[in-house]
Order: C-alpha cells, then sequence, then structure tokens
C-alpha cells in the first residue's frame, strides 16, 4: 500500500527539497547549504518559519523597491480583483495596461511611446530582438539579422536571449543551441589602468565597436546593452559616455540600439531610466523586475514612433507577430501603476539621492579593507569585490558568504567573489547601518579574521 506523506510532521524545507526544482541553483548542494523556508514579509525584512529576521539586501533578486507587503501596492492590487483579475490583450484591452502604458510614455518624455508587454526579463529581450529583426525585413534589409552583446553581459536565459548573454555558466550547456554573434569588450571601468580613466575604458571599448560596425553593419540589426551596470557580470560599471558613443555609431551605421534596463532602471541607477545619465535615448527599452515592485510577473519593450509604423500595415504577417497568454495582465498593471504612484507622491527619485550617501557611508569600511579591492557605486546598487588571494576556496566563497549573512540577519547573494548589495528604497538609516555592519561581521567570519 503506498504510503501518504504527513505534510503537517515534514517540514516546509524537506518538502520543497522533494517536490520543487529550484532556480539557477545545484540542487545538491542543500545537503550542506541551507534552504530557507519564508513565512512571511514585511518592509525590508523577511521572516523565516522560525520568526527569525532577515535584511532583504537584494530586493529579492533585485525586484523588491518598496518593501514587502506594501499597503498602497496591496491596496492597488485587492481594488483590480474587484474588477477584472486577466483578459487577453489581442482585441481586448484595459484601464491599468493604458494608463501604465501612458505613464511610461511620459517618463520617456514621449521618445518611446508605445509599449510591447510579457512577463519575464527574457522575454522582454526576446521581443526587442525579434522586433529589430523584423523592422529590417520590412525595410528590405532581412540581412540585418546579427546581433552584438557585450562581454560578460547577461539579459536571460531563454535560448533569443542567452545567444546575447556572455556570461559561461549560463552558456555551456545549451551554445549549441543558439545563434552566432558578435560579442565586444566591455566598458567595466575596473579596467582602467592607473593613468587612466572610466571614460578612457569606455572610449577604447567604442572604438572596437565602431570597428565592427564600419565592417559588418550592413549585416548587424542591434547591440544589446546594460546602461550603467552589468549586473549579473559581477556588477561591472562603466561611464555614461559608453553609451553616448554607442548611441552616435548605432545612428551613424543604422542599427537598432536596446537598453537592456529590467535591473537597472525604476530608479536604482539615480534616475528612472538609467540611459538618462547619457541624455540618449534607445530604439528600444526593456523593463522587468522592479516596475511591479516585485509583486507579480510583468516585463515591457518600449519603443519608438518610427520602428512602431513599420509594422504598421495591412497584412497580418507585417504585423509583430509575438504573444503569451498574460500580456500586460491586469493585475500586474495594477500594481506597477501602484509603483510609478509611490514614486511621483514620495518624491522616490529625490530620496535616493540621500539613501544612496547613506549605503555609501555603511560600506566606508570596504574601502580601507586590504582584502577588498574595486568598491563601486551608482545609484542604489553598491558592490566590491574579495581579492582572490583573500580567499580559501573560490568556488563555494559565495555560498558560505550567503549562509554566514544569513546567521547575521542578512539576504546576499554573491556573484562570484563580488559582494554586492541592492536593497529596497524603504530602508532606514539605522538600517542601513545594520546592513552595512552585518555584512561585514560575516565576511570577517568566512575570510577567518
Amino acid at each position: 500500500m503506498k504510503v501518504i506523506p504527513d505534510f503537517n510532521q515534514t517540514s516546509l524545507v524537506d518538502r520543497s527539497l522533494k517536490a520543487v526544482w529550484h532556480p539557477c541553483t545545484q540542487m545538491k548542494h542543500h545537503e550542506s547549504f541551507p534552504l530557507v523556508a519564508i513565512s512571511k514579509g514585511k518592509g525590508p525584512w523577511l521572516y523565516d518559519e522560525q520568526g527569525n529576521a532577515l535584511l532583504d539586501c537584494i530586493s529579492s533578486w533585485w525586484t523588491n523597491l518598496f518593501g514587502h507587503s506594501n499597503p498602497r501596492i496591496n491596496q492597488a492590487i485587492t481594488k483590480q480583483l474587484d474588477k477584472i483579475e486577466h483578459v487577453m490583450l489581442a482585441g481586448f484591452t484595459h484601464q491599468p495596461v493604458v494608463e501604465l502604458s501612458e505613464k511610461l510614455a511620459a517618463l520617456s518624455k514621449g521618445n518611446l511611446g508605445h509599449v510591447f508587454y510579457a512577463s519575464d526579463g527574457a522575454s522582454a529581450i526576446e521581443i526587442a530582438l525579434k522586433m529589430s529583426h523584423h523592422y529590417w525585413q520590412l525595410n528590405g534589409k532581412p540581412q540585418k539579422k546579427k546581433f552584438v552583446c557585450l562581454e560578460n553581459g547577461y539579459h536571460g536565459e531563454t535560448l533569443g536571449a542567452l545567444a546575447v548573454t556572455d556570461v559561461a555558466i549560463f552558456r555551456e550547456a545549451y551554445g549549441s543551441l543558439l545563434q552566432d554573434v558578435y560579442t565586444v569588450t566591455s566598458p567595466d571601468a575596473r579596467k582602467a589602468k592607473a593613468s587612466e580613466s572610466a571614460e578612457d575604458v569606455a572610449n577604447n571599448a567604442a572604438k572596437e565597436v565602431e570597428q565592427l560596425f564600419a565592417k559588418e553593419h550592413e549585416h548587424i540589426a542591434a547591440i544589446v546593452v546594460e546602461p550603467l551596470v552589468q549586473c549579473a557580470g559581477q556588477m561591472a560599471m562603466h561611464s555614461p559616455q559608453y553609451l553616448r558613443l554607442i548611441k552616435e555609431l548605432c545612428e551613424r551605421y543604422q542599427v537598432h540600439l536596446i537598453a537592456d534596463e529590467i535591473a537597472v532602471g525604476c530608479g536604482r541607477s539615480g534616475k528612472f531610466f538609467a540611459c538618462e545619465h547619457a541624455n540618449i535615448w534607445p530604439d528600444f527599452l526593456t523593463l522587468s523586475k522592479g516596475i511591479s515592485g516585485g509583486y507579480l510577473p510583468l516585463s515591457l519593450c518600449m519603443t519608438t514612433e518610427k520602428i512602431y509604423r513599420a509594422f504598421y500595415q495591412d497584412q497580418i504577417r507585417h504585423g509583430f507577430l509575438h504573444s503569451h497568454s498574460y500580456t500586460g495582465n491586469p493585475l500586474a498593471c495594477a500594481a506597477a501603476l501602484a509603483c510609478l504612484e509611490i514614486f511621483e507622491t514620495e518624491k522616490v527619485i529625490e530620496k535616493n539621492i540621500a539613501r544612496s550617501q547613506e549605503l555609501a557611508d555603511a560600506f566606508a569600511w570596504a574601502k580601507t579593507d586590504p582584502r577588498i579591492e574595486h568598491w563601486r557605486q551608482q545609484g542604489m546598487i553598491l558592490a566590491f569585490d574579495v581579492k582572490p588571494s583573500a580567499i580559501k576556496n573560490i568556488s563555494t566563497f559565495p555560498r558560505e558568504v550567503f549562509a554566514k549573512c544569513l546567521t547575521t540577519g542578512t539576504l546576499v547573494r554573491p556573484i562570484g567573489n563580488t559582494i554586492y548589495v541592492m536593497p529596497p528604497y524603504v530602508l532606514t538609516q539605522q538600517e542601513t547601518v545594520q546592513m552595512g555592519q552585518s555584512i561585514q561581521r560575516a565576511l570577517n567570519q568566512v575570510l577567518d579574521v
């Protein structure tokens, strides 16, 4: 007789390990490193089943802007539930998706006035890639179908997005399925030599793009860039000068610029759109993660009137042929609208200037620690690298820091030897100080100080 497990007597962690296949995870590692069962969240805090509090220093994978269980976002979703939870967006529309599109277009000052919706960041990148490729077909240039990506860039794990991703661990298993792309040097400011600035690194990296465009522009559809911060690429940061130069090259050689702002958009960089730091607008701009405040899956691709008009024809085959069932979901759009309202009514961008300084102050200790190099910050993203010489085992170092930080009440998720924080915008100064102290204490314990 088959025995039915007694779920009331089995821990949630054990049940999860048996039934759930977790993302970006080698499941066998959970034999020695903890899986944490979260029961609730409030503000910047998460609480496990035993009631222990964890300060969410990474905004639950860079999504949560205004804290867990935010009353304004809760209310917006609840209110929308009483109206319509979902309706297909093919042949139909609804107020939340219209209002959200209008507000985003206004935030782009009308430069990106058309919004196409999806559910996750990789899907938004797929849309931008397909839209660029199809645009050139419609304009009599079907040979323009190659894409350019940056060294160490990350854009998602669906096949199109993975093709323009240059993080080896994500590509190793699936490389044979991917189309060939051009990969150019990253403008990562950490590459600067003693006599060089971040602008010098940007200029040199842009020269390589110029050489590639001069030779291959007739075959290139678009270049995809993470403005200012290559997040999954160990938080590599670059000068806005790179964006200005790439935009000029794209215009000169008729190549589309895709700005992947999935992680760096929605105020993370210090402005709502990271491209604003360079005073440029791309041909396509993708958002996800923070746009719904971390509440519901939502992503989008914004584009220009020129690109939209290329698809505005009589034949169905000339339309943009891409869809999925939950495109423009009303609940997700309602959450996003609530987030934009918080940005506006609480002057979040302005207040984040002070918050970013508090963040810098909380990690000032890392600037003078001899084991640490490349301390860097862009708005509400702060990172530094632990020197390889200070690490006993680089392969286990991220998990060791993660586990040790849990014991000090903080949630961090290092990338290789890079420690970073990307907290919600609701931390108090005291909580920010606590975050810095807890991470310092955990890092010292891992490095045996």
